[in-house]
């Protein structure tokens, strides 16, 4: 009780004399602080054995003419039949988990295979782009949506 009144009378040492305006501070709680990945900081490249960077297509060009990487649309079926990028698989993004072998297999076997995925906006190959990395895979990047991917020799 005695700590009450002192603080009571006393104040808090690092509260501001009578008449002073206490300068209003807001800490971060751990909660609300959000941590950079590497693929959403502007002109960053991953560490090795991490995902690619997001949203590039001359390096989804390059990956897929160059490096044989998996394309894969993560669109509807009925999305995929109106127009897609000529060998592409369809995967929808909320069955990529689902189908693991089959990417496995498109993928020979190597979970370091690049994968280049897409959609119609980029947001589902988002989501499709994370669950591949749970998946163990190392090199996927999202490549945005359709009418990202560049004329590229093929």
């Amino acid at each position: 009780m005695g700590l009450l009144a002192g603080l009571m009378v006393g104040g808090c040492a690092n509260s501001a004399p009578s008449g002073e305006a206490k300068p209003e501070v807001e800490e971060a709680k751990p909660a609300e602080v959000e941590e950079a990945k590497p693929a959403e900081v502007e002109g960053a490249q991953p560490a090795e054995g991490t995902a690619l960077p997001d949203r590039d297509p001359a390096l989804a060009c390059r990956l897929v003419r160059e490096e044989g990487a998996v394309l894969l649309d993560v669109r509807s079926p009925e999305e995929f039949a109106e127009g897609h990028v000529e060998g592409a698989i369809n995967i929808p993004h909320d069955q990529i988990d689902a189908k693991a072998a089959e990417i496995d297999a498109l993928q020979g076997g190597e979970k370091s295979k690049p994968i280049v995925v897409y959609c119609r906006s980029g947001k589902r190959a988002g989501v499709a782009k994370q669950s591949l990395l749970d998946g163990g895979r190392t090199q996927v990047t999202n490549l945005g949506g359709l009418s990202d991917w560049p004329e590229c020799p093929g």
